[in-house]
């Protein structure tokens, strides 16, 4: 049996087994990503943990660089979704030679710009959707309503738009250099906050009219948080139906 055989396809019995082993170190990855977070580790947890994050770099170095020889057309497969997925999660180990011993050790001299980017192997994990449907539904509901999304994000923009420079102009006051609204950009902190319902209760309304205000807009944001809901849920209805059809 050939290597791009049991690298490139996933319907032979290798080919399986080779996907699901890089799934195992997804997971694995992705536990040894919290448990380097834990507070209080002593130094041997440390370093075998270091030792056990390298080890899995490693492989999944040998996996980007097996599916790169075997690819049929080495430009569709780098420049592929997946291709640059499986770049990034590599890219901070394949550079940390010159950014330091191991990125994420938290020594001062550390790339930390680079060591960002380590987060980004938790979305190795959709290569899940290469064994399911769901993620390319997903994705036809999505292009089907781009538009009615569209529309509804320049509604969005424009309500926080709006919303900010409305409660900063019911809450500023000259005369207060300590007071929460000081700026537009801090009306829409708040507008932000306020309309997707989250609150954090950093930054309030204390005026009147500020207040009357902020109730129309917490009234407008609990439509937004229901809209898109409603619209991708349409569209999946629909993708379902016409996969029933055929």
């Amino acid at each position: 049996m050939k290597i791009s055989d049991v690298v490139q396809k996933s319907d032979t019995g290798a080919g399986r087994a080779f996907d699901y082993a890089i799934l195992v170190l997804v997971v694995f990855s992705i536990v040894l990503l919290f448990a380097e977070s834990a507070p209080g580790l002593s130094s041997a947890n440390t370093e075998m943990l270091g030792s056990l994050q390298k080890s899995v770099m490693v492989l999944f170095t040998i996996e980007y660089v097996l599916r790169f020889v075997t690819a049929e057309r080495k430009t569709d497969y780098v420049f592929s979704f997946y291709g640059i997925v499986d770049l990034v999660c590599i890219l901070p180990f394949c550079v940390s030679p010159w950014t330091g011993p191991w990125i994420g050790t938290g020594q001062p001299e550390d790339f930390a710009v680079i060591r960002i980017f380590r987060f980004l192997r938790i979305f190795r994990i959709m290569k899940v959707g290469r064994y399911n449907k769901a993620l390319d539904r997903f994705g036809k509901a999505v292009s089907s309503m781009k538009q009615e999304l569209l529309v509804f994000l320049m509604v969005v923009l424009m309500l926080i738009c709006v919303s900010g420079m409305g409660v900063y102009y019911f809450e500023y006051d000259p005369h207060k250099p300590d007071g929460d609204f000081q700026t537009v950009l801090d009306g829409l902190w708040w507008a932000v906050a306020t309309l997707t319902t989250v609150g954090y209760g950093d930054v309030y309304p204390q005026t009147i009219g500020g207040k009357l205000f902020s109730s129309v807009a917490v009234l407008c944001g609990l439509g937004l948080v229901a809209v898109p809901s409603g619209i991708i849920a349409a569209a999946l209805t629909k993708v379902l139906r016409d996969e029933d059809r055929k």
